[in-house]
Order: structure tokens, then C-alpha cells, then sequence
């Protein structure tokens, strides 16, 4: 693990150094994408931490998308807004993201899942764009903490109970008296804030409107992930209690969905309509999760990598219109195909992959999520059929919407998009579309998990 740990303390020292940065993150993505050549379940070994499958998967999305956020915020450092200080936060994230993902102990996960709150903050605060950011922190923070105090307690008493928290050692608890079912409770309730579940999701909408476009591609494309992994990673201990209340969970997540995707139908601000829908895909991941089949950890796996690419695109690309026009209504910023009609296309691929349009990740894994909950019960069908629905609804609102209308008379701008827009855009694009050709890679290494 030292091998990408080390890299990226290294490129601090050159954080005065925007390019270099830049190209330190790309050759980091490229080399973590080169090191697949394992089939072993456990590879890197030291340190309290290792890769798996799953892990390092998730540890290139993290890298592959701060590659491209810096690329994206190019405007921080041609303003000179401290892009010293924004490069150093960044590389922390990342850092805080990389021993995450790798830790093997789970004291040291939860330690770095916390430390990845720190930065994420500072950079809704730091560069944000309205005095509402403050608020908007305070309740990113405050959803967040409360319901961890809960994990670290179940934590400790695991220890103590146990003996040991690390991953590899822990046996499922096969119990399902009321102290089982409370640390059941108390564990996941941080990751479901984290995914969000819905009723906790009211703090995700807050954070991404008023983050800069960095914090809304960071926490839309790896912070998300943080709360489907943490669950993958405790669930496993508790496989009785899951068969007991997966009823609960999956309810809430299709109900909350279909609520959800009716907000987004009247939702105006771009970037708030693109992160409830944030909330409809980490529904469906939910669901599939607490089902607890292999069709429904794959399709969950699948669906965060395809959604982690998707929409942080979609905000890359909201940001650029509010770049130009100076709005994020799509009131006002409507007719966008007559002031930049090549970036209408990169507008409909990424809808598309959105709402799930083949050859996407994110086809595969709502196809992989929907045969495990029809599987789990028939029922679930109904809900489905209205969450697949709306998906298409309100994807093909923000897209007609955004890109057909009278343009605003007030616009006093006209480009049509730089090569470092259509670079990062194609570079979002390009995985999100080319990964389905390697799905026995994808989905079949999960087996082994």
C-alpha cells in the first residue's frame, strides 16, 4: 500500500505547482489501473492494510476522479483563489479516501472515515459560492457525527467482546436477542447517513449546492461509496439480523426513491435536481445491499462505480454552464443548445447514462438490482416499475429543459467550451461507457469477496 500512499504524500511538497499536481494525480490514476494483475483476495499486505477486489476499485475511482477534479477547477488557480491551500486539501481527501478503503481494522476505518469529513468542510467553506455554505457544513457535519458516536460505541464493545476488530478475523454474530439487534442498529445507522438513506438525506442537497464544483464531483463521485463499502463491510457480521429486517430497509429505500425522483420533477436548481437524483441511485444501491444476494452486491458495486463517473460529470457540466451564464435555474439558463451547442452532446450522453441507457455500468447494475429484488419478492416490482419510470422523467426534464427555450437575454458571454471542458467530460464519458466490455472483470471478482 506504501506504493500509493507515498506518491500522493509526496505530491504535497509540489502543491505550489498546479501542472505538476495534475500530472502526479494521472500518473497515480494510471499506475493504480496497471497494478490489476492479482487473483488473490488479499494483495499489498502491511501496515494494517491490504486491497481486496472491492477496495481497489474504489480506491481508483477516488483517484481517478480527483485527477479530474483538479482539471475541472482550473478557474481556482487562474483567480488565484489559495489554489495552494486547495491542492493541499484535496491530496488529504484523497490520502483520507486511500486508508479508507485499504484499512483492514475497524478502528482505523472508522478513524479515516471520519478524517475524510474534515477536508470535504473545508472545502464547502473555503470555496463555496453562497453564505448559506456555512449552514450547509453545520448539517453535513452535525448528520453525520451524530449518528457515528453510535458505530464507534458498537465498536468497542466488539473489541471487547471479541477481542480483535480486524476484518479478516471477525465471525458473523448469530444472535438475535435485543443487544444483537441494538449494535445491528447503531453500526449502520452512520453509513445509511452517508449513502444517504432517505430521511437522512437532507443534509446531500445542501452540501452540493453550496459546494464549488470540487466538493460536489467529490462527495457525488467517492463520498457517497463510503457508506455502500462501510455497509459491505459490516453487514457481514450480522446475517441473521439482515434476514429479520431487510423488510424495513428495502421498503424505505423504494418508497423514499419514488419520492425522491417526484421532487426532482420541481426542482429549478440544476445542481440541487442532479444530487436528489444522487439520492434515487443510492436507493436502489441500499436495496440491493440489504437483500443480501450476489446478484444485489454485484448490481450495488456496479451502480456506485457507474454513478460515482456519471454524476460527477453532471455537475462538471452544471458548473460550466453557471460559469457562463451565471445561474444555475434552469429558468434562466435554458436554450443552452443554441449558446453551446457542443456541449449539448456531452449533455445527452451523460443524461443518458443517468437514467440507465446502454452501453452504461449503470445499465448493467440496475439490471443486476432488479432481478435480486424481484427475486427477494414480486412485490418489489411495482416499486421498481415507478423508480425506472421517474428516473427517465426527470433526466429527460433537466435535458429538454436545460438545453431547448428562448436563451436569456442577459447572457453577455459566448464560448462554447474549452479542450480541458471537453477533456475532463470525456474522460467521465469514456469509462462510464467502455467498462461494460470487461463486466466479468467487474462482476465476477465479487465472488471472491
Amino acid at each position: 500500500m506504501l506504493k500509493l500512499l507515498l506518491p500522493v504524500l509526496m505530491l504535497m511538497k509540489f502543491s505550489k505547482n498546479w501542472d505538476t499536481i495534475q500530472i502526479g494525480l494521472g500518473f497515480i490514476s494510471f499506475m493504480i489501473g496497471l497494478s490489476f494483475y492479482h487473483n488473490y483476495a488479499l494483495y499489498n499486505l502491511g501496515f494494517g492494510l491490504s486491497v481486496d477486489y472491492l477496495s481497489y476499485v474504489l480506491i481508483y475511482l477516488s483517484s481517478w476522479v480527483m485527477f479530474l477534479i483538479l482539471i475541472a477547477s482550473s478557474r481556482v488557480k487562474f483567480y488565484d483563489k489559495y489554489f495552494f491551500f486547495f491542492s493541499i486539501i484535496n491530496l488529504l481527501l484523497l490520502l483520507s479516501l486511500f486508508f479508507t478503503f485499504s484499512a483492514m481494522n475497524y478502528l482505523l476505518f472508522y478513524i479515516s472515515f471520519e478524517a475524510s469529513l474534515i477536508p470535504t468542510l473545508i472545502l464547502i467553506l473555503g470555496w463555496g459560492y453562497q453564505p448559506e455554505r456555512i449552514q450547509a457544513g453545520a448539517y453535513m457535519i452535525f448528520y453525520t457525527l451524530t449518528l457515528s458516536l453510535p458505530l464507534l460505541v458498537g465498536l468497542l464493545y466488539l473489541y471487547d467482546k471479541e477481542g480483535s476488530l480486524n476484518m479478516v478475523m471477525m465471525s458473523p454474530l448469530m444472535k438475535s436477542d435485543y443487544t444483537t439487534m441494538i449494535l445491528y442498529i447503531s453500526m449502520i445507522m452512520a453509513f445509511l447517513v452517508k449513502l444517504p438513506m432517505y430521511m437522512y438525506h437532507l443534509w446531500l442537497p445542501k452540501a452540493h449546492v453550496e459546494a464549488p464544483v470540487a466538493g460536489s464531483m467529490i462527495l457525488a463521485g467517492v463520498l457517497l461509496k463510503l457508506g455502500g463499502y462501510g455497509l459491505i463491510r459490516v453487514l457481514y457480521m450480522y446475517q441473521k439480523m439482515m434476514i429479520n429486517f431487510s423488510w424495513l430497509w428495502v421498503s424505505i429505500s423504494l418508497l423514499g426513491g419514488i419520492m425522491t425522483s417526484l421532487l426532482c420533477l420541481r426542482q429549478v436548481d440544476m445542481k440541487s435536481l442532479i444530487a436528489y437524483s444522487s439520492v434515487v441511485h443510492m436507493s436502489l444501491v441500499l436495496a440491493g445491499l440489504m437483500v443480501f444476494s450476489w446478484w444485489g452486491l454485484m448490481g450495488s458495486v456496479v451502480v456506485m462505480i457507474g454513478h460515482g463517473l456519471c454524476s460527477s460529470g453532471l455537475f462538471c457540466l452544471a458548473n460550466m454552464s453557471y460559469d457562463r451564464v451565471g445561474s444555475r435555474s434552469l429558468l434562466i439558463s435554458k436554450g443552452l443548445l443554441n449558446f453551446m451547442p457542443s456541449m449539448g452532446l456531452w449533455w445527452f450522453l451523460l443524461s443518458i447514462g443517468n437514467m440507465a441507457a446502454p452501453p452504461s455500468l449503470n445499465l448493467f447494475g440496475e439490471i443486476s438490482l432488479i432481478i435480486s429484488l424481484v427475486s427477494w419478492s414480486k412485490y418489489s416490482m411495482l416499486g421498481l416499475a415507478f423508480l425506472s419510470f421517474f428516473s427517465a422523467c426527470y433526466t429527460l426534464y433537466m435535458y429538454s429543459l436545460s438545453q431547448h427555450g428562448v436563451i436569456f437575454k442577459g447572457v453577455y458571454s459566448c464560448s462554447s467550451g474549452k479542450v480541458a471542458e471537453y477533456f475532463v467530460l470525456f474522460l467521465h464519458w469514456f469509462p462510464l461507457n467502455i467498462l461494460i466490455l470487461k463486466l466479468d472483470m467487474i462482476s465476477g471478482i465479487y465472488l471472491i469477496c
